[in-house]
């Protein structure tokens, strides 16, 4: 038996795998059923279960229960259909590959996908078990019950025990890929946790953090190196970090140009401009240059989904400008667009030394952060005291893992903290 410690000398023999988010674009597949399927009000419900769900006021399993109820009289092969149409994430065929060929056990386990989906999936990767949700079907039509292990608050954790035995291995010969808190029950079963492009509690309990192609998982997964991973700063990332920066210009037109009232106007405009230019993208509808601009920018997960970072970095400078009062709203865009990029390119090019409540972060990152937000800060107030209290709350919010984007944290919790000083 091959089994892994955490320095990293011996793989592990069994990897498991969360299926949306990391295998298949996160939360598409439910969505467009929903969208495509139901009318208005039963899809606005759908995203209301979704989404309360998402803010822990729903289990897992009263959550899909009330969503599958929805879709009560569907056809099974229309959904089916919905499903084989999503694109696998970037170099999926490439992990399993590699993984086969290595000689692991590979496990899909999806809360959300009903089993015979997971199974095909699972054909398509070459994977060796494959567990998902059953789907109440009668002549073809779904009657809108399901059941099974997975959809229960520790369902992946039975599951996943159930593989262990069958393999005859134990949690230190265990690997998990996961995103989101549903899948944190199977964590003390496995000697490696790895969030990919995970939500904030996995973040905080991965033992680490990878935020880019699936493929960049494999030295974690096979045990090559133990490290932290060198984050690698592609040509999109760089597009994104200038986009972000630029936002700098907002605070600056508004101080010689723009009553900072219209450039609200203008930000909230262009917030409604590229949602519809995104929903027209997913649509396969040709919408002009907005469109082009994202597929530079965004990173490969997000070309599959919707890319959502965009309308929360434009909120997060329209709240601070309507929020605070002149000069505090300019400061906090100001540590929102320096104070962050600059903690993530900093990070990128000399982070080492990732936070332990945090695996996404590094320590690097967040201190050159907090002296480019403190300088952009101090621009604007010329109270080198107030910059410094917005520039060290804003870091903080910035490397903290936080249920909200940090778009919206970072111009939020240092804009209120410059403006409740006497």
């Amino acid at each position: 038996m091959v089994t892994a410690n955490m320095d990293g000398d011996k793989p592990n023999r069994l990897a498991v795998f969360d299926v949306e988010g990391v295998l298949l674009p996160e939360r598409r597949y439910l969505l467009s059923v929903a969208r495509k399927k139901l009318g208005p009000w039963r899809f606005l419900k759908a995203i209301t279960i979704g989404f309360l769900y998402m803010i822990g006021v729903l289990s897992i399993e009263s959550a899909l229960k009330r969503i599958f109820k929805l879709f009560r009289g569907l056809k099974f092969d229309d959904l089916f259909k919905i499903y084989k149409d999503f694109p696998l994430m970037p170099s999926a065929k490439e992990v399993f590959h590699t993984l086969n060929k290595a000689g692991y056990k590979t496990a899909l386990i999806s809360s959300g996908l009903p089993t015979p989906f997971v199974e095909d999936l699972a054909a398509r990767l070459r994977a060796d078990y494959a567990f998902g949700l059953e789907l109440g079907v009668t002549n073809g039509l779904l009657t809108g019950e399901i059941w099974g292990d997975v959809i229960k608050s520790d369902g992946k954790a039975l599951v996943l025990k159930k593989i262990l035995k069958a393999e005859g291995l134990s949690s230190k010969d265990c690997v998990v890929v996961a995103n989101d808190r549903n899948n944190l029950p199977m964590f003390p079963l496995c000697a490696v946790k790895v969030g990919y492009n995970p939500d904030f509690l996995l973040s905080a309990k991965s033992d680490f953090v990878v935020k880019g192609d699936l493929s960049e998982i494999l030295p974690l997964v096979t045990g090559s190196t133990w490290k932290v991973p060198r984050l690698v700063f592609s040509r999109s990332k760089a597009i994104r970090q200038i986009i972000h920066i630029g936002g700098i210009l907002v605070p600056i037109f508004c101080v010689y140009i723009l009553d900072y009232h219209i450039a609200a106007i203008l930000v909230l405009l262009f917030t409604l401009l590229y949602v519809a230019s995104e929903i027209a993208r997913l649509k396969g509808i040709n919408f002009p240059v907005l469109p082009a601009i994202t597929r530079r920018a965004a990173s490969e997960p997000e070309l599959h989904g919707f890319a959502l970072d965009p309308v929360s970095f434009a909120l997060g400078i329209f709240f601070s400008l309507i929020l605070f009062r002149v000069p505090i709203n300019y400061a906090s865009i100001a540590i929102l667009t320096l104070g962050d990029s600059a903690a993530i390119i900093f990070g990128k090019k000399f982070g080492r030394t990732v936070f332990p409540f945090n695996k996404g972060k590094r320590v690097e990152g967040t201190v050159f952060g907090f002296f480019f937000a403190f300088t952009g800060a101090f621009l604007f107030l010329k109270d080198p005291w107030i910059a410094l209290i917005g520039a060290s709350i804003g870091m903080l919010a910035e490397c903290l893992p936080l249920p909200v984007s940090d778009n919206l944290t970072i111009p939020l919790a240092s804009g209120l903290a410059m403006t409740i000083i006497p």
